[in-house]
């Protein structure tokens, strides 16, 4: 399946930028005391990126990966990246991997295959993004060379973001490993490190060159991990499908228990939700302040940080989902009762829905997780836009938080959940 985004227009310029001398004459009419010229260009970019979507990847004959690259006068060359925690999980994909295109001789593998760091420390690690351009450099790779990462999300982000900024753009194909990765981070355009403690601060807007998703890499995660990606899923029903909502809800046990069919549908009909929220959304590359794909993140990128990253990202999403969704009831957006709805539907996807973190001060008793939104609201652009519900399946952009509202949706969740007080 291929998807395309981007809206089709014509090279142009404007007469004044062809005749600039037009726009000069009349400065100077209105005010002879400057003289001014300028030349105004315009111009559009179509992207097209395909997501493919097979189960496994390197068996021999599998066409999915060479029918990804583009055929040129030369074996175009590969760097391939591997998440640790995968080849930790499965020790011989490395061997499997490298048998695969020796029996291709239209590609060629620049090199050893490099293992990183997976999760969460390859992102705040402030010297991995420098070794991998040293490795890059190292293999002499060109703008026609392809870089793969193979595994989560942050290993997408972080490799992603050193093939978009190398060379000022290698080809980067993306093979997400994990639910979350397959079902929401791995799908899009952006690339992104940690920094000064902050989530996401350094980045790109890149789309990729291709991403492959391969259901057999599912069957090496832990349950933790595979339940971790279900909250995303949750999140787009949320603002965008109201009718894949009640799927999810039909079909809490089946995931609970992580059915390999169940998962294929849900990842499948995410990254068609992502994708055409990328398409069509207005806004690919995030200009405006409004983030519909960030319902219920600006607590979770809060949380994760506060828990010190014992939250795996998807557990942090789940409690912000909540959080908002309960807000959405308090603010008068959302019908009470709603709110139940979308917290029963995370426990019984096996979610818990609290932690320590939400209860957080500072020396002044202020609740920390609401520097969360300052944070997002940083990120934005100075503007605070934060995305809410008024339906299920509907999301709604608002441009303030009441504090008050916030505690008393935190209040809600921790007596919900049966913590202590």
């Amino acid at each position: 399946m291929v998807f395309c985004w981007g809206k089709e227009e014509v090279l142009s310029m404007r007469e004044s930028a062809i005749h600039p001398s037009i726009r000069q004459h009349s400065a100077q009419e209105s005010d002879p005391s400057f003289s001014r010229r300028s030349i105004v260009q315009r111009f559009a970019v179509n992207f097209e990126y395909p997501v493919l979507f097979t189960h496994d990847l390197f068996a021999p004959g599998n066409p999915v990966l060479p029918e990804a690259i583009s055929p040129g006068a030369s074996p175009p060359s590969l760097a391939i990246y591997l998440d640790g925690g995968l080849h930790a999980a499965d020790p011989q994909l490395c061997a499997r991997i490298t048998a695969f295109l020796s029996s291709h001789s239209d590609l060629r593998l620049a090199g050893p295959i490099e293992i990183v760091a997976g999760g969460e420390d390859i992102k705040n690690d402030p010297h991995a993004l420098e070794k991998i351009y040293r490795q890059l450099l190292k293999r002499r790779l060109d703008r026609h060379a392809y870089v793969v990462s193979i595994g989560g999300g942050s290993v997408l982000d972080l490799v992603g973001f050193a093939a978009a900024t190398f060379h000022r753009g290698l080809r980067h194909i993306r093979v997400p490993t994990t639910v979350l990765a397959q079902n929401d981070a791995g799908i899009g355009v952006k690339n992104a490190r940690n920094a000064f403690g902050v989530k996401n601060l350094i980045g790109s807007f890149q789309p990729p060159w291709a991403v492959i998703i391969d259901a057999a890499f599912l069957q090496t995660l832990p349950d933790r991990e595979k339940r971790a990606g279900l909250a995303e899923a949750v999140k787009v029903a949320l603002i965008r499908d109201r009718d894949f909502f009640f799927w999810l809800e039909e079909n809490a046990g089946r995931l609970a228990s992580f059915d390999a069919e169940a998962l294929d549908r849900l990842i499948y009909r995410c990254a068609m939700l992502h994708m055409r929220q990328i398409a069509t959304g207005g806004d690919p590359f995030e200009l405006g302040n409004a983030r519909p794909l960030d319902f219920g993140h600006w607590a979770a990128h809060k949380l994760e940080s506060l828990s010190g990253h014992q939250l795996r990202h998807g557990e942090a999403v789940a409690m912000g989902l909540a959080l908002d969704t309960r807000y959405s009831v308090l603010a008068e957006l959302l019908p009470k009762g709603d709110e139940r709805r979308v917290f029963d539907l995370l426990r019984r996807l096996g979610f818990s829905l609290w932690h320590p973190a939400l209860a957080l001060h500072d020396a002044a008793g202020r609740p920390l997780l609401l520097e969360g939104l300052r944070e997002f609201r940083e990120h934005l652009g100075g503007e605070l836009s934060v995305t809410l519900l008024n339906g299920i399946g509907q999301g709604v952009e608002v441009s303030h938080i009441e504090p008050a509202l916030v505690a008393r949706a935190a209040g809600w969740l921790r007596r919900e959940s049966g913590a202590a007080i």
